[in-house]
């Protein structure tokens, strides 16, 4: 599929791994963090007043270090909103009151999943973004990937990138999905197997009857992992699964690729994922895979539920179906940190199945856990010393993102 995609997008009928091809990117997406560098990097190339490749092409997201009272953070943020108005940036999701996100309405949350709520992620196209976790946006069926600021600062003035075409790894999983496993295991499960370099510049295509029966938010917690195996990208066929949810989200054509019958891998993995338990990453890699069973009593000082892998919506439900089922309170802090405004709206709107109609913020505050805080990053990128749930001293810490 990788190879499809590179050989549509340089504008050439075939391609081989390892070739050196220049592509036409379809969507660039930096943030916060690095747009400030990628915004350096192209004024100094093309010029103050040089304008970029195409506005509506550009998706800039304050997301990482936004609730804070950090001054450096606080300027990141001034720098790609000035950089955005300048260049009359089409999708810049803009935040003005820290003191309160719903006032944002423009607002939205961790780069990743507002991406795929706002249509950006459509199969066969290319998107590149100033985040390793790019990749999430696989799940769609198209190549994306995390680059740096200097060849981001180069795609924003001509809309181009040279890649090599990495092979491909295939992985398929067959099965029916157990009840109390998530897509979160099946990443642990291919990433303790091949470790974390296992995919070193190799595309990480998952197939298979498991796969096609995964929601777009399972798939993108699988794609979104492929980083952690050193992987290019990874990415899923799309289906209609995948056209059901761009239905109105984007008004855009696009045309889907698939492998060949005859397509040739480097590796191929086949996993029974009815024989598979619940798994954990174990201090301090995420290939250090552990069964949680086997992790009983391993004494924690918190818990953070939130970030690009762990914030989305269905994350939450399954977290509130635990604490539903235990009817327990917790017994450390937990942190929820929903990715995005949607997903905020969510937790306090949709019943969780087989609570007798309760919402997740319920169960929640009934379990004892904090209250559902401003979408962000949090603390997954650790931040200013005020980012919320940010660990400022060693502790134990379950963090639900890898």
């Amino acid at each position: 599929m990788t190879e499809k995609i590179f050989a549509r997008a340089s504008e050439r009928t075939k391609l081989s791994p390892g070739e050196n091809v220049w592509v036409n990117v379809d969507v660039l997406m930096t943030h916060d963090v690095c747009g400030p560098g990628v915004i350096g990097v192209f004024k100094k190339e093309f010029g103050d007043d040089a304008k970029v490749w195409d506005r509506e092409k550009v998706v800039i997201i304050p997301d990482h270090y936004i609730f804070t009272s950090d001054e450096r953070a606080n300027r990141n943020v001034d720098i790609i909103r000035d950089f955005s108005n300048e260049q009359n940036i089409k999708y810049f999701y803009d935040i003005t009151d820290r003191s309160n996100f719903k006032a944002n309405p423009d607002y939205k949350g961790v780069c990743h999943i507002a991406l795929a709520q706002e249509g950006h992620c459509r199969p066969g196209e290319i998107l590149v973004g100033t985040d390793s976790h790019t990749c999430t946006a696989g799940a769609f069926g198209q190549f994306a990937t995390g680059i740096g600021n200097t060849d981001a600062g180069f795609v924003l003035g001509t809309g181009k990138i040279l890649l090599k075409v990495p092979p491909t790894i295939r992985f398929v999983l067959d099965g029916e999905m157990p009840d109390y496993l998530l897509a979160k295991d099946l990443i642990l499960q291919i990433i303790g197997e091949i470790s974390v370099s296992g995919a070193t510049y190799k595309a990480m295509e998952f197939v298979g009857t498991t796969i096609e029966s995964l929601s777009m938010e399972e798939r993108m917690t699988l794609c979104n992992m492929a980083i952690e195996a050193g992987g290019k990208n990874g990415i899923v066929p799309a289906d209609a699964t995948t056209f059901k949810y761009l239905e109105g989200k984007t008004t855009m054509s696009y045309e889907p690729v698939y492998s060949d019958a005859q397509a040739g891998y480097v590796a191929e993995y086949r996993i029974d994922v009815t024989k598979l338990e619940p798994l954990v990453a174990k201090p301090n890699s995420p290939d250090n895979r552990g069964l949680a069973r086997e992790c009983k009593d391993v004494k924690l000082d918190r818990v953070y539920i939130g970030s690009c892998t762990g914030g989305k919506t269905e994350d939450f439900l399954a977290a509130a179906r635990v604490l539903l089922a235990s009817g327990d309170k917790v017994k450390v802090p937990t942190y929820i940190v929903p990715a995005t405004q949607k997903v905020w709206m969510d937790l306090y709107t949709l019943p969780v199945p087989g609570s007798g109609g309760k919402t997740c913020s319920q169960i929640f505050e009934q379990a004892g856990c904090n209250s559902p805080n401003s979408p962000s990053c949090g603390a997954c990128m650790g931040g200013p010393l005020d980012t919320y749930a940010r660990m400022n001293e060693p502790q134990a810490s379950l963090l639900v993102n890898y």
